[in-house]
């Protein structure tokens, strides 16, 4: 399975990040360990939502539709 993720950071709750993997708890781990530089000072972070594709390219265009202007909407009313 492919996961688009939505995180977000406990200690500054205006930060958050979304994000596509194929191991869900291994990536939010790293997030939590510093393992990506454009979350690192906003550790530490909880999942807020995720969803399950079994086609990772569907999986990679979901995620660039969260990050676009509309998507970022549509997750903000739905998803977050």
């Amino acid at each position: 399975m492919n996961y688009v993720y939505l995180i977000r950071s406990i200690r500054f709750p205006d930060q958050i990040y979304i994000g596509q993997t194929s191991d869900l708890k291994l990536r939010i781990k790293k997030h939590n360990e510093k393992g990506s530089i454009h979350t690192a000072k906003y550790i530490p972070w909880k999942l807020v939502t995720y969803i399950a594709f079994s086609d990772k390219n569907k999986a990679l265009k979901f995620e660039h539709y969260l990050k676009s202007g509309s998507g970022r909407s549509f997750a903000k009313k739905r998803l977050w």
